[in-house]
């Protein structure tokens, strides 16, 4: 989590939102990225988004069995159905996203009955940090007007 909290903290310095996330699988990290929503003009270019083609690429894979998802935030609907394509074993999460989340906080996608692969989730270290980078890139663009 601590990668993908730098992670974060180097969207936030691009300007994006300050989110991270980083894929492992048989203990090396296999792909690692922060939003670049602005950056590519693609709003699907969230960090989980990014780190798992970065995965797939360094895998040689289009199925990441045995892998598991680090990120800072709750995986929005988006990324939690393509953790799901990409049969991760499991994703950990630094903090809850009440507006987008697709685990457990506006959807379970996880949970939906008659899927054909389980996804295990949960919640990890560094919420409050994670949050806190969320709380002052906010709050900077309220003050600023760029919202």
């Amino acid at each position: 989590m601590e990668i993908a909290l730098r992670e974060a903290v180097g969207a936030g310095a691009r300007d994006e939102v300050p989110v991270g996330a980083v894929v492992v699988m048989g203990g090396r990290i296999i792909g690692k990225a922060g939003n670049q929503v602005e950056e590519l003009g693609d709003p699907t270019a969230h960090a989980e988004m990014l780190a798992l083609t970065q995965a797939f690429a360094a895998a040689g894979l289009k199925r990441l069995l045995g892998a598991e998802l680090f990120t800072t935030l709750e995986p929005c609907v988006q990324c939690a159905g393509a953790c799901l394509h990409a049969r991760l074993d499991r994703v950990v999460y630094a903090t809850a996203d009440k507006k987008f989340g697709g685990v457990e906080s506006l959807a379970s996608l996880f949970e939906l009955p008659g899927l054909n692969h389980h996804v295990s989730a949960e919640r990890g270290p560094r919420g409050e940090e994670s949050s806190a980078l969320l709380r002052a890139f906010f709050q900077a663009k309220r003050r600023t007007g760029t919202v």
